[in-house]
């Protein structure tokens, strides 16, 4: 049975667990969300899709699961791909996964919606400018862990990659510049590398462009 992901280009969140899915081989395709004319926020999408009104949710047969960390450990467990090669590496993995959601994906996410996304004249100066600078100390550490790293965690790609490169490949700036993190500039080669790999825009349905 074919894996259905409900999911929207735009979302970083929705591409870490598309992306989880597009190098593991499992047999999927992506629902669009049309977030931006307010799908999510129907009562319809909530009573049948996810109460919490939020992008991705990946249905498999009777599995339903909301929130990409919880999605992509699925994925792992079904696959035996991503979660890394012992127990110690999957609390690990699962550290980066909570980290990235509240330090990196969160803001990342907010920033760029604000930077880009809202109407020109209600978009927050201050607020976007307190999240750059949240951000450049995020950006720090995970630069300053992959010194000397191919991965966030073991010898090869986990989920801990995918969790925090979810917003990091998108074109629409919002104080990210691969330049100025050698890094992580290095790790997302490294990642785009993988057989299989593919941007946001190319995995999964909606971009600014259609909205044009």
């Amino acid at each position: 049975m074919t894996i259905k992901l409900h999911c929207f280009g735009e979302s970083g969140h929705s591409y870490k667990a598309a992306l989880a899915l597009e190098l593991t081989g499992l047999d999927w395709e992506p629902v669009f969300i049309d977030f931006f004319n307010g799908e999510t926020r129907t009562p319809e999408f909530r009573e049948t899709i996810n109460e919490m009104g939020e992008s991705p949710v990946l249905v498999d047969g009777d599995t339903r699961l909301s929130q990409s960390a919880v999605i992509q450990n699925y994925i792992a467990e079904k696959t035996g791909k991503l979660g890394g090669k012992t127990a110690d590496d999957a609390r690990e993995i699962f550290r980066w996964q909570l980290w990235d959601n509240h330090k990196l994906s969160s803001m990342a996410g907010i920033c760029r919606f604000q930077m880009h996304f809202l109407p020109e004249d209600k978009r927050p100066a201050q607020v976007i400018a307190f999240l750059q600078g949240r951000l450049k100390g995020t950006y720090a550490i995970l630069d300053k862990h992959l010194d000397g790293r191919d991965w966030i965690v073991g010898d090869a790609v986990t989920n801990a990659d995918l969790t925090c490169c979810g917003y990091l490949y998108y074109p629409e700036y919002f104080g990210f510049d691969r330049a100025n993190w050698p890094n992580i500039n290095r790790w997302l080669d490294n990642i785009a590398a993988l057989p299989g790999w593919k941007h946001p825009y190319d995995l999964m349905p909606g971009s600014p462009a259609d909205r044009a």
